[in-house]
């Protein structure tokens, strides 16, 4: 059997850590969902910049869709996916990559890494940032795991994208 890549979550814990986060913050995510403070194009951005890190197939069709949709070109969108900002605002690529260095922490980024995007973009801002990370964190790590629940039932023949 090949053996599965990507991250998943590991324990049930986990996964309800991360929905009581978002549950708790419910009420922030409508605004979140339009151009209150993020840009839906920033936005998705930094939800395919995170999905680059955990390789979520569903997270990374679904995204590339609705960024082609926000404006993101087809070149960027493929760039982002390979961990690339070199397309994106150069406003937005200090966001871009304290999305990728939080998904890659797990969504524990260090101070080092987060005060600096504060002082850039103030609090307010930085923690719709992480709301939005920690949304698209969920689906990557449930859409990773209903894979690795088709690759170990197919014997690695299912799930094994990426």
């Amino acid at each position: 059997m090949t053996t599965f890549e990507r991250r998943t979550y590991d324990k049930l814990g986990e996964f309800l850590t991360d929905f009581r986060r978002i549950m708790a913050r419910r009420k922030e995510i409508r605004s979140l969902m339009g151009e209150d403070v993020l840009s839906p194009a920033l936005r998705e951005r930094m939800m395919l910049a995170v999905t680059a890190v955990y390789g979520c197939r569903y997270c990374s069709f679904a995204h590339a869709r609705e960024a082609l949709s926000r404006g993101v070109s087809q070149e960027e969108i493929e760039a982002l996916g390979e961990c690339f900002f070199e397309g994106s605002p150069t406003e937005e690529v200090p966001a871009l990559l304290y999305a990728q260095h939080w998904a890659e922490a797990n969504g524990e980024p260090d101070a080092a890494a987060r005060d600096p995007i504060v002082a850039r973009y103030g609090e307010q801002t930085v923690e719709a940032m992480e709301l939005a990370l920690r949304m698209i964190r969920m689906g990557n790590l449930s859409g990773n795991t209903w894979d690795y629940f088709l690759h170990r039932i197919s014997f690695g023949r299912w799930g094994a994208w990426k």
